[in-house]
Order: C-alpha cells, then structure tokens, then sequence
C-alpha cells in the first residue's frame, strides 16, 4: 500500500471528495485528513488524523528504547566484568538494567512529545497557510479508482505520495469498527 497527498484550501472540496471516496468503496481507514482546523474537521465528520500521529512520540520512543538496550548491556557486562558470580551479586546490574532501559524509553517517548512527526512537518508551511491535507492509504488497485475520482476535484491538487501504514492495521481497523457498531 501507498500513501497518497492531496492538498487543497477548500474544506468543502475535502469534504465532498471524501464522501465520494468513500462510496467507491475506499474504507474510512484508509482517509485521513490533516489540517490545523481539528474543530472544523470533527463537526464535518471527517476522519481526522489521530493527535499522537502528528507528533514523533512513537519514533522517538523507539529510538530511545534502541539507546536503553545498549545501556542495558553495557550495565550487565559491567557486572560480568565485575565477576558477578551469583544472583545476588547479579541483582543490583539486572535492576539497573531494567530502569535504565525504562528511563531512556520513557524519556525518548517524553522528547517525541514536543516534536512534531516527519509526515506533519512535511506539511508544515501548506497548513500554515490554512490549506488541509487528505491521506489517502490505498493498493495499485484502488490508485485508479482515486484518480478517476479525485479528477473531477478541481480544488485538490496531488501532493506526493509516501509509506502507508501496513495494510494489517488498516483492516484491524476495518473490523473493529464493524464489532463496535455491530454491539448493542
């Protein structure tokens, strides 16, 4: 799958094409919009971009947790270093270990929340200037059904394309919908 942009300075415009996607069989999970305007996107009912996606705190907790672990390692060779021979000469490097992991996680995730992911800052100066972004996750496939769709959307213009999210996640996504309106 494949992420495609499209940019355009009418909500309206975003909002029709959306709808139209949506009746070709383009599944709500698959279309995001992202604009500076979340109150605006949310009383339309479009499906707006989820608030942690737009900042790094999952890139940078993994990163941090990358850090951890080779911390981690170095603490446990220095107690191999240090002839640690019994588990209670191990305990005190198994539990440093463990909150040293834990702390530089934690702080890569903490770092990640003050900065802004590498798909908004993409888009940084065109929301800036009020314009909105719709994300359209899609296969080889469905890329035609898009632009035959998208072409009679004159006030969106083609932004690029990018990584989707793994089509896995989108149809979890697809199903749990389906279980939540399903339910009583």
């Amino acid at each position: 799958m494949r992420r495609y942009y499209y940019v355009s300075e009418d909500l309206n415009a975003v909002e029709q094409a959306e709808n139209d996607l949506l009746a070709a069989g383009i599944t709500e999970p698959q279309i995001h919009v992202l604009s500076q305007q979340d109150a605006e996107v949310e009383k339309r009912h479009l499906h707006e971009v989820n608030p942690f996606a737009k900042l790094d705190v999952l890139h940078s907790g993994l990163r941090g947790a990358l850090i951890g672990l080779l911390l981690a390692a170095g603490v446990l060779l220095t107690g191999w270093v240090f002839n640690a021979e019994s588990s209670l000469d191990w305990l005190p490097f198994v539990f440093l270990a463990i909150a040293v992991f834990g702390f530089a996680t934690w702080e890569g995730g903490f770092y990640g929340i003050q900065v802004s992911s590498e798909e908004y800052k993409r888009f940084a100066l065109v929301l800036e200037r009020g314009c909105h972004v719709l994300m359209v996750d899609a296969t080889p496939q469905q890329k035609q059904v898009i632009d035959k769709i998208l072409a009679y959307h004159a006030a969106l213009e083609p932004a690029g394309e990018g990584a989707a999210r793994p089509e896995w996640v989108i149809a979890s996504q697809r199903n749990f919908h389906s279980f939540v309106k399903a339910m009583p």
